[in-house]
């Protein structure tokens, strides 16, 4: 999944760089996993939830299976797809029954392959266990919180998480961020690092390559009017006049931290960033 690098015939093609989707073996979904995606630029309730969102191209939505809970019945990877709504590939599997499922695509696996899901699946790239039969040091994604819930964590592109030990029913897991975090061994992880590694080094190159993703241009506060943020007002190009700076509702930003989620605190051994 190498980086494509385009010839500088304009200017915005100039540090413009893409993806060379080579890895990519069908262009057109399966139409009975294609669900409808409504846009809500960023609104709840027709209210601005988000900003800066807003527009890009249409996109349809792949039902991907997070739960991996067809137990113990393998699997051919039947192709390898882009799905517009994830940094991630995407493999289409086609089971001995019948049955075709989306999974996140593992980097490594290829049209078919076989993979298989449940506490009798063996260490291999693409198959789904619970992390009581995974072993220490094994690398894992799409890792679930809660059994039977589906995976919540490592699901974007390149990304990966480690099981560092396992104590009773609980087992150690190193997460892209550095945080070690404990997770129950009856839930759920895929073996493997997920593909199209070299998505983050991946440059727009041009405004309108980031509207077509529908990201609406964003705007530093020190440039808008008081009533809009408080970093506005002034004569000239001011400092914001206050002593740190702050969100566009008033809130301490760069240092204070945002954390409200005190349940889970108990899971964390080591937050990202400590030594």
């Amino acid at each position: 999944m190498p980086i494509k690098i385009h010839k500088p015939i304009t200017p915005s093609q100039r540090g413009m760089t893409s993806s060379s989707f080579e890895e990519i073996t069908r262009t057109e979904p399966e139409r009975s996993l294609v669900r409808g995606s409504p846009k809500k630029a960023g609104r709840s309730l027709g209210l601005l939830a988000t900003r800066h969102r807003g527009g890009g191209h249409k996109r349809s939505y792949r039902a991907i299976d997070f739960k991996r809970d067809k137990l113990g019945v393998p699997a051919r990877v039947d192709s390898i797809e882009y799905d517009p709504n994830r940094s991630a590939r995407i493999a289409l599997l086609k089971y001995a029954d019948g049955e075709r499922r989306y999974i996140l695509a593992p980097l490594g696996l290829a049209v078919g392959d076989k993979v298989m899901s449940g506490p009798e699946a063996e260490i291999r790239l693409g198959n789904a266990l619970p992390l009581a039969g995974i072993p220490v040091g094994s690398l894992i994604h799409n890792i679930e919180l809660e059994p039977g819930r589906g995976g919540q964590l490592v699901r974007s592109a390149g990304t990966t998480a480690q099981v560092i030990a396992k104590e009773g029913d609980m087992a150690h897991i190193r997460l892209p961020s550095g945080e070690i975090r404990m997770v129950g061994c009856k839930c759920m992880a895929t073996i493997g690092q997920l593909g199209n590694v070299e998505h983050s080094n991946i440059k727009l190159g041009k405004a309108g390559r980031a509207r077509w993703l529908g990201r609406k241009p964003t705007v530093r506060g020190v440039v808008q009017s008081p009533r809009d943020h408080p970093h506005g007002g002034g004569e000239g190009r001011s400092p914001i006049g206050m002593s740190s700076p702050k969100s566009p509702w008033g809130w301490p930003t760069m240092g204070h931290k945002t954390r409200r989620n005190r349940r889970s605190e108990k899971m964390i051994v080591r937050h990202r960033g400590e030594e």
